[in-house]
């Protein structure tokens, strides 16, 4: 395949006769495609050229020699925009997505692995629409580190540890013993988490007992720890259902229980770096210095904190995996938390930057509100999921109500329009909470990616179908040929449509790149909302199937290459693709 970024650095390099490194990192696409198929800014050259960039573009584009596959190369303000041969171009991405090339297919795996932190629910809590945002963020991008080809470790840092659980024995103990916890336990633990704080408005001696409770569990008191073990079995067991219904897999469920006989090792490293305070009774590392409130290890009563076990998770992962990345999939609200955690391990010496990242995500908001287990305004993530297979069903019938395996369909369908609804947004952003907006199947929406791949496999169910009527001897398998780009290019005249669907579809590989690098799976989302888009408008202004000769063998190709990259972008999001809808 021809890397046109790299020949255009190279054509450039030549010209201004400078060295070629780090300038196609700056090749970009021009505003529209009537301006040419590749741009390259000239503001870097300004200072070498002593000219206005302007000025430089139009003197690199008197000197440069054009290579294949480019055709042309004009100045455009401080630009030069390139065009290529739309025959080689079109007939190079067949090549590249039906052999394999890198980027079209997932690398082998190599290198130090990366560690992705994600999900992490509180146990005994119901997993909301609030938890969904990590959850899939952190899946996709598991995905896409793993496709890239490094080694991944997923792990569920589970709300297993803390006061809550204090005041969940106590609620319990008061108000839940003939409770039938076999079944759907989460609820009912719920409504006792609930009732504990509507409690304890009238009978505030309530929290004194709930943290010495916890004080009690983390002493090992047998009778507290079998209760919490109870409610952690119980809980992890309805939360693997709800990770069923998404595709989320994890390597790992170590909740932050797991490290509480690693609390000692991460104390006495902390302690001989001379960083361990007293204040007030509690124990401290002092971060002023770096404009930082305290990082808290150990509270008056001798509790530990989530920033202590925190602390011990990253020591032991960083000691155990050698990892080249740890990302934490955890929301904005936790910046400070985070910013304090990776100090305190650079203070310790522990290589940090570039290796330890927070990877941000704003919130479901419900009005100006934000969800609050606390006091039940919650919503849960199964009955979204339920309704929007519900609404999926419902479209079928009145769409297609002849549909095979109609139920499956509702399910990838419906699922894959809440996946979807969260990944096409920049993670960094907040999300107001809309019923219509995350369960609509109009617009820039899964399911319309969806019904994208549908369409160009009933495109080839027909292809077969004529072949096989038609007795074609290449086709007697009753398949379309794969690989015959260079036949059917070879005597066709390729129209914008084409070219344009091909330019999209050849971004797939720098796209996945580009999400891997900044950790944002939305943008893998809209270049599949790209790719999907711009095959409708080949589509409809490019038969296939009314085509003959050539011109059908080369529009089924690039219908083959469309499918494939858009199958594979929802992939990556973990989202299914049905076959008919």
């Amino acid at each position: 395949m021809y890397d046109h970024h790299g020949i255009i650095a190279e054509m450039v390099s030549q010209a201004a006769q400078c060295p070629a490194q780090g300038l196609a990192q700056t090749v970009t696409r021009p505003p529209s495609p009537e301006m040419g198929d590749f741009a390259f800014p000239c503001f870097p050259m300004a200072r070498t050229f002593r000219k206005a960039p302007a000025a430089v573009a139009v003197e690199l584009a008197g000197k440069l020699v054009l290579q294949p596959p480019f055709l042309s190369v004009e100045a455009a303000g401080p630009y030069l925009n390139f065009r290529v041969d739309p025959v080689l171009f079109v007939r190079d991405l067949f090549q590249g997505v039906n052999s394999g090339a890198p980027g079209y297919v997932a690398a082998p795996v190599q290198g130090d692995p990366v560690v992705v932190e994600f999900s992490s629910p509180n146990v005994a809590k119901p997993f909301s629409i609030g938890h969904l945002r990590s959850t899939v963020i952190g899946a996709a991008l598991s995905r896409i580190h793993a496709y890239l080809g490094s080694p991944v470790i997923r792990i569920n840092h589970l709300g297993d540890w803390g006061t809550q659980f204090g005041k969940l024995v106590v609620a319990y103990r008061r108000w839940g013993m003939d409770l039938d916890l076999s079944q759907d336990a989460t609820p009912k633990l719920y409504e006792l988490y609930v009732r504990f704080h509507e409690e304890v408005e009238s009978d505030p001696t309530l929290e004194a007992e709930a943290r010495e409770t916890f004080a009690s569990l983390e002493a090992g008191d047998e009778d507290i720890r079998a209760l919490w073990e109870l409610f952690v079995s119980r809980s992890v067991s309805d939360l693997k259902r709800i990770y069923g219904d998404l595709g989320v897999e994890f390597d790992h469920y170590t909740g932050e229980s797991f490290y509480i006989d690693k609390l000692d090792q991460a104390f006495a490293e902390v302690d001989s770096k001379g960083l361990v305070q007293e204040s007030q009774g509690a124990l401290i590392v002092d971060l002023s210095e770096w404009s930082m409130p305290p990082c808290l290890l150990r509270k008056t009563d001798g509790a530990t904190l989530y920033a202590t076990r925190d602390l011990a998770a990253a020591i032991y992962r960083q000691d155990n995996y050698s990892p080249s990345r740890v990302i934490y999939v955890v929301g904005t609200e936790q910046s400070l938390h985070f910013r304090q955690l990776f100090k305190v391990l650079e203070l310790l010496g522990r290589p940090v930057e570039n290796i330890f990242e927070h990877v941000n995500f704003g919130l479901y908001r419900f009005g100006n509100e934000k969800m609050s287990t606390r006091r039940g305004k919650v919503i849960f993530m199964e009955d979204v999921l339920a309704k929007a297979v519900e609404m999926a069903g419902d479209l079928i019938q009145e769409k297609n109500p002849g549909l095979r395996d109609r139920e499956s369909v509702a399910r990838q369908v419906g699922i894959g329009a809440v996946i979807f609804g969260d990944l096409v947004n920049d993670r960094a952003r907040d999300i107001d909470f809309d019923w219509e907006r995350i369960l609509s199947f109009e617009g820039d929406t899964g399911p319309y990616i969806q019904y994208s791949v549908a369409r160009i496999n009933s495109i080839f169910r027909k292809a077969a179908e004529s072949c096989q009527a038609e007795m074609l001897p290449e086709q007697s398998s009753g398949e379309v040929s794969e690989g015959s780009d260079q036949p059917c290019t070879a005597q066709l005249k390729v129209s914008s449509h084409e070219v344009d669907l091909a330019r999209e579809i050849m971004e797939f590989p720098e796209v996945v790149a580009r999400a891997g690098r900044e950790n944002k799976p939305h943008h893998i989302a809209k270049k599949a909302l790209d790719i999907a888009k711009v095959f409708s408008r080949f589509y409809h202004n490019c038969p296939v199937l009314s085509s003959a000769g050539p011109e059908r063998e080369f529009r089924l190709e690039l219908s083959r290459a469309a499918q494939k990259v858009l199958v594979q972008c929802l992939a990556l999001l973990g989202i299914q693709c049905p076959d008919e809808m």
